[in-house]
């Protein structure tokens, strides 16, 4: 299999945390690849026709996209304890998840909006609601940490989405939002795949 992605990409890292987790790493070769929504360059479009990474490339030729849907995936691949369980905390799983990709979502339109486009522009009304999405996002998770352990999909993505926050939003200092998941983050990253995946 092959793992198109782009090395700061927080989805990217969701995916990269389950291969180490899973210990499916090996039987995954990664091609980076520099694009943006303006420029998403001739790989990415080619496998996934909306431009973005992740996009997982089966043995078989088969391109699997969006990091929810590639992580499911590989979750499908491995012997060991499931991330996504097969029973009613599934639902809560994948709820957690969604929050957590739509931070990532949010902070992610933030940086474009800093980055790509012009001064005339820039709307900082807009990014301002951006940050609101995340912030109700924080105070929805502070009261959900124990829904993170033990580890699952939802932690990971959770964990993923913070570690964005803190490499391209450092100055919000989220933690003052949410001090229950700021203590959780902490072990958390601590991680050995966490600590192998940090941005940077």
């Amino acid at each position: 299999m092959k793992l198109i992605y782009s090395g700061t990409s927080p989805f990217v890292r969701k995916v990269s945390v389950l291969l180490l987790e899973t210990r499916l790493e090996d039987r995954v070769e990664k091609e980076t690849v520099a694009i943006t929504p303006m420029n998403p360059g001739d790989v990415v479009p080619a496998a996934n026709p909306l431009g973005k990474v992740p996009c997982l490339i089966k043995d078989d030729g088969e391109s699997v996209f969006d990091s929810r849907v590639i992580t499911r995936y590989l979750d499908s691949l491995h012997g060991g304890t499931k991330l996504y369980p097969e029973d009613e905390s599934l639902w809560q799983i994948l709820t957690l998840e969604a929050v957590a990709d739509g931070m990532v979502d949010a902070a992610i339109l933030m940086v474009y909006e800093r980055l790509l486009r012009t001064e005339a522009q820039k709307s900082p009304e807009w990014v301002e609601a951006q940050w609101l999405k995340i912030s109700r996002a924080l105070a929805y998770l502070d009261g959900q940490v124990s829904a993170l352990e033990p580890l699952t999909m939802a932690s990971i993505a959770v964990g993923a989405a913070l570690g964005y926050l803190d490499f391209r939003h450092g100055e919000r200092n989220w933690r003052e939002t949410a001090p229950k998941l700021a203590v959780w983050e902490a072990q958390f990253a601590t991680r050995d795949s966490m600590q192998a995946t940090k941005p940077g």
